[in-house]
């Protein structure tokens, strides 16, 4: 089994690219399609069509993760000060551990909507439902996809 530098730098980036699914400071998706492309530098053969789907993908993913928090917060009826509040939850979240990741997003549009509107708190619990619910969702798209990517690099490489 001769496994190159490519092969290696391509686990590398994937594995990166997983963890970059949860934390919110790396781009995960686009960073599995990099290994991807390592792999197709190395020599990995995969169809034109192939690479273009996962890039198109990688790209709408991503897209999706950094809208559909905005949008659902706005849906579940929030505003700007809920939406900032989602992001800063994020953030704040990463580095409290998992559990604050999870729960990031939920507070932060919480203590957003209660700043910005004080007397209608189960409004503000709706909202941040929806902040939570767009996390958990633009998440959960990510890994799927990311996990997807993950899976033909160690196929190529192993």
């Amino acid at each position: 089994m001769d496994i190159s530098l490519l092969g290696i730098l391509a686990l590398v980036c994937a594995v990166v690219g997983v963890v970059g699914c949860i934390a919110p400071i790396l781009p995960g998706t686009p960073i599995c399609y990099v290994a991807i492309l390592l792999c197709q530098w190395a020599g990995a053969g995969f169809a034109t069509q192939d690479l273009i789907v996962w890039a198109v993908i990688a790209v709408v993913v991503t897209l999706i993760d950094n809208f559909l928090p905005v949008w659902m917060t706005k849906r579940f009826g929030g505003s700007k000060a809920a939406t900032r509040g989602s992001m800063i939850g994020i953030i704040v979240g990463f580095f409290a551990g998992p559990l604050g990741l999870i729960l990031g997003p939920f507070f932060g549009a919480l203590i957003g909507e209660l700043t910005h509107n004080g007397s209608d708190s189960a409004r503000a619990f709706k909202v941040a439902f929806g902040s939570f619910a767009a996390f958990i969702c633009g998440t959960g798209m990510k890994l799927v996809a990311a996990v997807y990517l993950t899976v033909q690099v160690v196929n190529f490489v192993f």
